[in-house]
């Protein structure tokens, strides 16, 4: 349907048609349905626009600058444009009179979600989140819970979040299955009762039955010819006669009458309410209509009122249809008495934001499978409900909660921390928690670290990652890589469109960067996923682990147990990365902490090989020259044809302590006495030094060794082509010692040994 008429009649008396014109065609519905769900048969869709126009000038519509504008000329102000946006819910409209601006009527519509199943996901949603919050309620003392009873008389706006609840647990399949269950195989007993009979009709005599034939009232005479004449002048007309029969009208039904005429109540006074919306009367009226349904039942017709509740029956407690009842009493009376601020924002004037109902929901879901794989204490958890003025739910769009938990396993124990709309504010301090640029609030996020640290000092050392998530009801399906094989024209076209895209505000792709904006703007996050209600998983992850990464989760409410196993299964390797101390994403974190903890204002522009290849790992802080002495050209010719140097270690003075820079040296520069400046600089074969001792070093030819023990290094050869002809004044080095220290070897980083560079060339090379 693309156009749709409404006749709308006036308090004045007068009677006016509304135009509806669709500009996307199958987005404009008259639903056959909509009363069964308490909506309005004019139904729009999410998303977009619609023009409008009444039969009668003299008439127009309250202007809403968020979806209804009128048109700007005076005489054509009876026509506009509607435009929903992301607004889902009963929208009402009211009709103004030109002359006056009075109001004489309204026209109401129902916005749809593009979603198609929005309406059940709304249901089950609702349940599960009603399910959830009961259960925190029982968990709290008792005493605490019953001083809060249930007002309807108070804000209007706690009657329709109350009544949702409320509603969840009667509209839920899990309420029907069991009603019928109970009308099907209903519990019943055997009682002993008795009954008056005509003696003819008694077929078993007892004892008792007998006496009553000598001692009962209301008797007659016998005739002559009777066969009982000689015993009997007179029989009775009746007697009573014990037997026993099957009955329903028991506690445990009693009970289940009980609570559907709770519900009745409780529903049937919101729809009586004097201050109710129209809508929440039209729901209100649906629920009771379903509950006298059920109470129509003929189980119910013949059971008595309940006098006593049988919370301890382990028929409520166990049997099938019974037990399931008896738990939605307990959630219901709990719900009742529960108020949930962030509720207005899902359904508060008319609304059925599925979308931000989605978010709620998706927070317990997390939140439950947190509570799984790792230990978030119900003491937090409860901290969800307010108790101090009223039972509250503060899960509210825009308010941060934090719930902590430990996660403890043999071989490690880590800190969990699970937050909603934590922000990341912008802070040019890299060491604290926040962003590289601007604000950021992800609306879940999951921050690991060790368990005997605070989070401040993890934020500081590089020993925390935070994994974040965003909910996306509205995305049907999400493509993280483009696996088409397209030409450079058509790859160009495609960006040309997203730009304009972008322009017009309509970009398909906001939300995936938005989670490239997550991973790379706010500090230590380990992976940002999108979750939304499609069915396909893609993960990405970084360097062969499964964090840092990105990706998206289908999570559904119509299918959750299915649906909910690809993520379960995420946490697991997750959990599993954490335990792993030899992980990539461990030694990144501290190489990151490394950098980043070092104020580097050295700066180094000579002429160095190219870290690529065999010299990957050339980085010049990183990378260490043995400056070695040679006592004279007999030794130098040694060292040159061996390709071996050796120094002095142990513990006499001037002997090599052992160091990362020593052990690890990739470059010997030589110096004999009295050469300050040298160009003698060789390549070391990368296996590290050898210790030898003085005989082992008498034996392949080494003369007069003095120490007891040497390292020994092997030279590669001559070093790369970029230093050929260089010189370095190793006096300005800071191992440098002078007098007869200044034969010890040391090492320097290469970075500092480029400092002292001197450029005039020298008369010797250094072949080898």
């Amino acid at each position: 349907m693309d156009e749709l008429s409404i006749h709308i009649a006036l308090n004045n008396g007068d009677c006016i048609t509304l135009y509806v014109f669709a500009r996307r065609k199958n987005t404009l519905f008259k639903s056959e349905d909509a009363k069964e769900y308490g909506e309005s048969p004019f139904q729009l869709q999410e998303g977009c626009m619609y023009d409008f126009e009444l039969d009668k000038n003299s008439y127009y519509l309250q202007e809403d600058r968020d979806i209804l504008t009128n048109s700007k000329s005076r005489q054509a102000i009876s026509r506009g444009c509607i435009s929903t946006g992301i607004y889902v819910g009963t929208y009402s409209i009211d009709v103004l009179q030109k002359k006056d601006n009075k109001k004489v009527g309204e026209v109401v519509f129902e916005i749809r979600s593009a979603k198609v199943g929005y309406r059940d996901d709304y249901r089950r949603m609702l349940e599960d989140i009603t399910e959830f919050c009961t259960e925190l309620l029982m968990q709290q003392s008792s005493p605490v819970i019953q001083r809060y009873e249930v007002d309807i008389t108070k804000d209007p706006r706690s009657d329709y979040q109350r009544f949702a609840f409320v509603r969840s647990l009667v509209d839920s399949d899990s309420f029907a299955d069991a009603m019928y269950q109970i009308q099907l195989s209903p519990v019943k007993r055997w009682i002993d009762s008795e009954e008056e009979r005509q003696l003819c009709n008694v077929k078993r005599w007892g004892q008792h039955t007998l006496r009553q034939l000598a001692h009962a009232t209301n008797r007659v005479s016998l005739s002559n010819q009777h066969p009982l004449k000689d015993r009997f002048d007179t029989l009775p007309r009746c007697v009573p006669v014990a037997f026993r029969k099957e009955t329903a009208d028991i506690p445990e039904n009693r009970f289940i009458k009980h609570v559907l005429c709770s519900f009745l109540t409780f529903c049937s006074s919101i729809q009586h309410h004097s201050k109710a919306r129209q809508r929440l009367k039209q729901e209100a009226s649906l629920v009771c209509e379903k509950l006298l349904q059920y109470l129509s039942y003929p189980l119910f017709r013949n059971i008595s009122e309940i006098n006593v509740l049988p919370l301890n029956s382990p028929i409520l407690q166990r049997k099938e249809g019974y037990r399931e009842i008896f738990q939605k009493w307990l959630m219901f009376d709990m719900a009742a008495r529960l108020t949930w601020q962030g509720g207005e924002d899902v359904y508060g004037a008319g609304k059925k934001d599925v979308a931000r109902l989605y978010e709620y929901w998706l927070f317990f879901k997390l939140l439950d499978v947190l509570s799984q794989k790792f230990h978030i204490p119900s003491k937090s958890k409860e901290e969800l409900i307010d108790c101090s003025n009223e039972l509250n739910l503060t899960l509210k769009q825009g308010k941060m909660i934090m719930l902590s938990g430990i996660y403890e396993t043999d071989s490690r124990k880590l800190n969990i921390c699970f937050s909603y709309n934590r922000t990341f504010s912008y802070t040019d301090n890299y060491q604290l928690s926040g962003s590289w640029t601007r604000n950021f609030r992800p609306d879940y996020t999951l921050t690991i670290w060790p368990g005997d640290i605070t989070s401040e000092e993890a934020e500081r050392e590089e020993l925390i990652t935070h994994i974040h998530f965003d909910a996306k009801y509205r995305i049907e399906q999400l493509f993280l890589r483009d696996n088409t094989n397209k030409n450079n024209d058509e790859v160009s076209d495609d960006l040309s469109e997203m730009k304009r895209e972008e322009e017009r505000g309509t970009y398909k792709r906001a939300d995936l960067l938005k989670m490239h904006a997550y991973k790379d703007a706010i500090r230590r996050t380990g992976g940002a996923y999108i979750l939304y209600p499609g069915t396909e998983n893609q993960v990405i992850h970084g360097f062969h682990e499964i964090i840092p990464g990105l990706g998206a989760f289908a999570i559904s409410p119509k299918d959750y147990d299915k649906s909910i196993q690809a993520f379960l299964t995420f946490f697991d390797d997750v959990a599993d990365n954490f335990l792993n101390r030899t992980s990539l994403r461990e030694k990144l974190a501290y190489h990151t902490y490394s950098i980043l903890s070092k104020n580097n204002s050295r700066s180094l522009r000579e002429p160095l090989p190219e870290p690529y290849g065999k010299n990957r790992d050339l980085l010049p802080d990183e990378t260490y020259v043995l400056i070695g002495y040679y006592k004279n050209e007999q030794q130098l010719d040694w060292i040159l044809k061996r390709k071996l140097y050796n120094t002095r270690t142990g513990s006499a003075n001037g002997s090599l302590h052992l160091s990362k820079e020593v052990i690890s040296a990739r470059y010997l520069l030589l110096h004999g006495e009295g050469e300050l400046l040298t160009g003698r600089l060789y390549k070391l074969l990368p296996k590290g030094p050898r210790i030898f001792s003085k005989e082992k070093l008498e034996k392949i030819g080494y003369k007069e060794p003095s120490g007891d023990y040497y390292l020994i290094y092997n030279i590669e050869g001559i070093p790369e082509p970029e230093f050929e002809g260089m010189k370095w004044d190793i006096r300005l080095l800071d191992g440098y010692k002078k007098g007869n220290l200044s034969a010890s070897a040391f090492a320097v980083s290469l970075a500092d040994l480029m400092k002292v560079k001197v450029f005039n060339k020298y008369e010797y090379t250094n072949e080898i």
